[in-house]
């Protein structure tokens, strides 16, 4: 994926006014945000997606149903609407995203890379088959629908939690726990 602008925040997701390079930032630990949607069905799965095997960070690893970096003086909702066309060829409506907060990562996936991010976290209710999406081929190898207790397991499963990009244990909670609030 080719590099893009993105403004940086301040270490409580303010903005600077600086506006840097995605690689820049990530070299040199600049705080940033991203948008992160989960889609859910009625029947209490969860898309996710495996990440390109191309992917400089956590190939071949399962991850949310969509996500990626806002760009410089775009808006979450239209980072977050303009990811999911990218990425699954879904074209959906803002009043279909239900914001569910803000979360602080700061991770380090590789010596060289810092990824200092404030995630703008959405659900959304997936109501089309999933073998109707069209993959982005450089960003997303395969989907599949999990039955969210299912997940659950897995990220219990040390063995198994290495096909999953190493989230929080706090964020995957957080996560779960606003999806299954919406089966009941």
């Amino acid at each position: 994926m080719a590099d893009e602008l993105i403004d940086i925040l301040n270490r409580n997701g303010e903005f600077t006014g600086e506006v840097q390079l995605k690689s820049e930032a990530h070299r040199l630990g600049l705080y940033h945000a991203s948008v992160h949607i989960w889609f859910y069905t009625i029947d209490g799965k969860v898309l996710l997606q495996k990440r390109a095997k191309d992917k400089d960070t956590y190939p071949n690893l399962w991850d949310i149903s969509v996500a990626g970096h806002i760009a410089k003086g775009e808006s979450k909702e239209n980072s977050a609407l303009r990811e999911i066309e990218e990425e699954i060829g879904l074209s959906i409506k803002i009043t279909d995203l239900d914001y569910i907060g803000i979360y602080l990562s700061e991770k380090q996936p590789k010596p060289d890379l810092l990824d200092n991010e404030f995630h703008y976290i959405y659900l959304s209710k997936l109501s089309h088959p999933i073998d109707t999406l069209t993959l982005q081929e450089e960003e997303v190898g395969e989907i599949k629908l999990i039955p969210i207790q299912l997940l659950k397991n897995h990220l219990k499963d040390l063995i198994i939690m290495k096909n999953y990009v190493p989230h929080d244990a706090e964020y995957y909670n957080f996560i779960l726990k606003e999806i299954t609030n919406r089966f009941t």
